[in-house]
């Protein structure tokens, strides 16, 4: 039983709707976990409930050995946990700089730490967040993140809209995270085999429940079973 991050027959949605029904699954410090699953089975939720933005029913969630299911979003982040929502939500006002530096804690992601990780950022420093592509902005959301020094890292979407190279460059840039600098996180994506690639274990979601948990390589070599799990096409699954 992990006692880095353990999620309890978790029921949860937004006010009277449940997406998430009686969910259990666990992470040990330094993994990397893919949720895979169609269209409103409920990932983005569980990363939603996990930062405190839905209703919690019924379950626990247990962070370093506390329960922190009724916390407030703000004590969550406090306490170690990063989040890069799927919109992003750069503060367009501000430089790349200032975005990073802003709400800067702790001494391991440095702001050059993150330019290292990210050269297009150091090469924007000075442009406002309003004047990146797409994919500098998630590349910015990614380091802004990163500059609280998260213990867990919670990316939903990081690859949505973003051309074949910024997908390939970003992709790096998380293996790199989790595998170099033993950063724990937790990605939703949608194109399966991508998720696999970034991660080392695998659930997928159904109807807000688990119905696979594993290992992420084991599951991208059969093609079958992910066809079977997903419900998409061989075509989809290679995209």
């Amino acid at each position: 039983m992990s006692d880095f991050l353990q999620i309890e027959n978790l029921t949860a949605g937004y006010h009277d709707a449940i997406v998430l029904n009686n969910l259990s699954v666990s992470i040990e410090r330094g993994q990397s976990l893919a949720i895979l699953g169609r269209n409103g089975v409920g990932k983005t939720t569980l990363l939603e409930t996990l930062m405190g933005n839905t209703t919690i029913k019924r379950g626990a969630i247990r962070w370093l050995g506390q329960d922190i299911t009724r916390l407030r979003p703000a004590e969550r982040a406090r306490r170690g946990l990063g989040w890069v929502p799927q919109e992003r939500e750069v503060f367009a006002s501000l430089t790349v700089r200032e975005n990073l530096e802003v709400i800067a804690r702790g001494s391991h992601w440095t702001l050059e730490r993150v330019y290292k990780l990210f050269p297009r950022l150091r090469e924007r420093a000075g442009n406002y967040g309003n004047q990146l592509s797409g994919g500098e902005q998630q590349m910015l959301a990614i380091g802004r993140a990163l500059m609280t020094n998260p213990q867990l890292l919670l990316l939903d979407e990081p690859m949505e809209g973003l051309a074949p190279i910024i997908v390939e460059e970003l992709s790096e840039a998380v293996r790199h995270m989790c595998a170099e600098e033993g950063l724990t996180a937790i990605i939703v994506e949608q194109h399966p085999v991508l998720a696999l690639s970034m991660s080392q274990h695998a659930i997928v979601l159904e109807r807000g429940t688990v119905t696979y948990a594993g290992s992420s390589a084991e599951l991208a070599a059969d093609g079958e079973r992910l066809n079977q799990l997903l419900g998409v096409t061989n075509r989809a699954l290679a995209s």
